[in-house]
């Protein structure tokens, strides 16, 4: 391997150092005793070298095996909470391989639990919304943990329904109203209620679209409509009096022309 061969080159480094010095210590002349001294300085200095390169690499050996035992802890806190199965692992992987792969489940695992929380936050404010327009109950789900994938499914189709029956009933409410004041203009009927100014109100966005106004709104409908009956039916009748007294009076066609405009 190729980390043999540097190691190997290392060693004759160190070989030819020592050599030289012992070389230069020669032709300088220092006593055997101060070579010696010299040599256990060498000895000390790589030594303690290689001493801390060690100790670097067993700190860093020792902080991915405790970065591999809280990414386990994670995961297995992360798939409670996402309702998902245990993580498995190869256990023939490498130390650093094994923490890089447990590093990036636990990043994929927490950006799902990000994203399902704000999935969350952003159908219960369309809930809200929607509910104080329909005066319908908020949708039932625990806010308190992780929602699953089926809960915030469930929760998309009933804020979808809730947008449909808002449409549904939004047409409703514009087309009655529509009628409701034509009915009214005609019958020269002023709104006396407050349910009424309400229908008949500019600002279309504040009515509640809710189930009971809804119909009070077709029941407003059918009383005007009712009375617009009734009063095409007094008139009728009216009408066909004054015909009748027109032919028993003998009024002549011109005069009767002059009022048939009424």
């Amino acid at each position: 391997a190729l980390s043999e061969v540097l190691a190997a080159e290392a060693v004759t480094c160190l070989n030819r150092a020592m050599a030289a010095l012992r070389d230069i210590w020669e032709e300088i002349g220092i006593p055997e005793e101060q070579r010696l001294e010299r040599t256990d300085t060498v000895r000390k200095h790589i030594k303690s070298l290689l001493d801390m390169m060690v100790a670097e690499e067993e700190s860093l050996k020792e902080r991915l095996l405790k970065s591999i035992v809280l990414c386990r802890k994670e995961l297995d806190t992360l798939c409670r909470e996402l309702q998902l199965g245990p993580f498995e692992t190869e256990e023939e992987s490498t130390i650093l391989q094994m923490e890089k792969n447990l590093r990036t489940c636990v990043e994929v695992l927490q950006k799902q639990k990000r994203d399902r929380k704000q999935e969350l936050k952003a159908l219960q404010e369309q809930d809200r919304a929607l509910s104080d327009i329909l005066c319908t109950p908020l949708f039932s789900i625990d806010t308190s943990s992780v929602p699953s994938l089926e809960d915030l499914d469930r929760y998309r189709r009933h804020v979808a329904s809730l947008n449909t029956l808002k449409e549904q009933r939004w047409e409703e409410f514009v087309s009655n109203k529509r009628q409701i004041i034509l009915l009214m203009e005609e019958l020269d009927h002023t709104p006396d209620t407050s349910f009424e100014r309400d229908v008949v109100c500019e600002d279309e966005k504040v009515f509640c679209l809710s189930e009971d106004n809804i119909m009070a709104l077709q029941k407003l409908l059918q009383q005007l409509e009712a009375q617009r009956a009734l009063n095409e039916a007094v008139c009728t009748e009216l009408r066909t009096r004054i015909v009748a007294l027109w032919e028993r009076l003998q009024i002549p066609e011109e005069e009767r022309e002059s009022s048939a405009v009424h």
